[in-house]
């Protein structure tokens, strides 16, 4: 079952003096700022009072936040959004709703299972087959379906990807 809220980003530092902050989005392109009344920053809802696109990240003042010392100490919090108030195309799918989700290749050969997203410049995810882990780019020419309903993603991964052994933990 997916997550009732979807991380989109992070406050990376106060912005002016009136308590707005500059807000980093993990997806530079998302318009979810501009659709919802409500966010939750470090876990605490907040009502939108102003969000204003700055072609990446965003300058959002919220509810309660008034001057530069209150939006300072929110510095690297997790800003998320009700799942429900997104607005999602038929074809769109959220990299969250991927964790979980079985990797197969194009001839049904299983790959793995993607057990999180690395989030960046480039998106990754993370696929772990047994003893080994992938981290795969997300991008159109690696991916070639994906179906949330059976928990599945076709995958096509470039040769040469590197796989890294996953080092268990021992006691001393």
């Amino acid at each position: 079952m997916p997550a009732a809220r979807v991380s989109i980003g992070v406050v990376s530092k106060a912005h002016g003096i009136r308590g707005e902050v500059v807000v980093i989005l993990h997806d530079p392109a998302s318009t979810a700022l501009d659709e919802v009344d409500t966010v939750y920053v470090g876990g605490v809802a907040r009502a939108v009072v102003q969000a204003r696109n700055t072609g990446g990240a965003y300058l959002l003042a919220v509810e309660g936040i008034t001057d530069r010392d209150a939006a300072a100490a929110l510095r690297g919090a997790v800003v998320e959004v009700d799942r429900a108030e997104l607005a999602l195309d038929e074809d769109e799918v959220l990299l969250a709703d991927l964790v979980g989700c079985r990797c197969v290749l194009p001839d049904g050969t299983a790959w793995g299972e993607i057990t999180g997203v690395e989030l960046g410049v480039q998106d990754r995810l993370v696929v772990r087959d047994g003893d080994v882990e992938r981290q795969l780019p997300v991008v159109d020419a690696f991916i070639a379906s994906i179906d949330l309903e059976a928990g599945v993603v076709t995958v096509t991964p470039p040769e040469g990807l590197p796989e890294e052994p996953i080092r268990g933990r021992t006691s001393t």
